[in-house]
């Protein structure tokens, strides 16, 4: 049996930039400051998480409190419920996910999980808008977690828990920083990159990268021969 965990952004939704700029504008509209950089590679561990403490701490020289980073959040969801509505095109599927979701799904030698670095709100609101349900997914988002292992871990642990027969376990993401956290890990990687750019990731170390799910048969057999990235 395998466990296959799917990230969110570029993996199974593309919203990226929108929700980039949201997140940035969301934060100049609470602080009135400005936003650093929306270039999250500059940010530790690169989650919602971690990059709203990094800014905060850079600005204001102390670390946010549960309590203000939960307000934070709940203004960046309501900003992206706001952009989803005038701008539904910024959210758009990657080509085949929902389809693909819901045959590994049907599988019973799959178990499947979403493990994101957005925060689980905005999370819900993006797989939502494209149709994903997360019905029977073992699910995390960067709510509470400082490194982007702790939330592919958080989904691992009660998978495996519940499901003892787990043999393989492949993460699917569309970043640099998912080659190397699946790397420290020591997980299979599938990588998901627009057609004209997936040598980024193989260039990085991993050994199979997608364009999207259409090819339903291709992304199955990236599945059966992914390996850790070297």
């Amino acid at each position: 049996m395998k466990l296959i965990i799917f990230d969110i952004d570029g993996t199974l939704v593309y919203s990226n930039k929108v929700d980039s700029q949201c997140f940035a504008d969301t934060y100049e509209e609470v602080y009135g400051l400005p936003f650093p950089s929306i270039d999250w590679r500059r940010y530790p561990a690169v989650s919602d998480t971690t990059i709203f403490d990094a800014v905060i701490q850079e600005h204001f020289q102390r670390r946010p409190d549960p309590k203000e980073m939960a307000s934070f959040c709940a203004q960046f969801v309501a900003n992206i419920e706001a952009k989803r509505q005038t701008q539904p095109q910024e959210f758009r599927e990657v080509p085949g996910a929902r389809e693909a979701i819901d045959r590994l799904r049907a599988q019973s030698d799959c178990v499947l999980g979403i493990a994101t670095g957005g925060w689980e709100r905005p999370a819900r609101v993006k797989l939502k808008h494209v149709g994903i349900s997360l019905d029977t997914i073992f699910f995390s988002g960067a709510d509470g977690h400082w490194t982007r292992e702790s939330i592919i871990e958080s989904v691992t642990q009660p998978a495996l828990k519940h499901h003892e027969e787990i043999e393989k376990i492949i993460y699917i993401g569309d970043a640099t920083w998912d080659v190397t956290t699946t790397r420290n890990l020591n997980m299979d990687f599938v990588g998901v990159r627009r057609s004209n750019d997936q040598e980024v990731l193989l260039n990085q170390g991993a050994t199979q990268v997608i364009p999207n799910y259409l090819d339903f048969d291709s992304f199955w057999q990236a599945i059966e021969s992914a390996t850790p990235p070297q």
